[in-house]
């Protein structure tokens, strides 16, 4: 499997494109670029955008927290765009949604 992650800017705001699967051998991609994004972004709400991935595992989940709670400790934040009613789905099963913001599309 693999994960492709890209970075641009969609009204002043950095957004992190994922594109293919996040499990244990995607996971260290991941990783580096949300800690490169929040680093380079302190302070600001950084947009992670799922709808290009196809799989989620467990430690996915807690890396976008982990991203979350380092945004949070430097006053930013992260937020999820996802569209995909699976993941969604996951989201609320396992509470994510209540520890990040999740929308369905990325707003300005």
């Amino acid at each position: 499997m693999s994960l492709r992650a890209d970075t641009t800017e969609v009204s002043g705001r950095a957004v992190v494109l994922l594109t293919g699967s996040v499990d244990l051998a995607t996971v260290p991609t991941l990783q580096n670029a949300l800690g490169r994004v929040i680093v380079e972004h302190p302070g600001e709400t950084i947009a992670v955008d799922l709808d290009g991935v196809d799989a989620l595992d467990d430690i996915g989940l807690g890396i976008l927290l982990g991203a979350a709670g380092r945004a949070r400790r430097n006053g930013g934040d992260v937020v999820i765009v996802c569209g995909n009613a699976t993941l969604r789905g996951r989201f609320a099963l396992t509470g994510l949604d209540r520890a990040i913001t999740v929308n369905a599309a990325l707003t300005a």
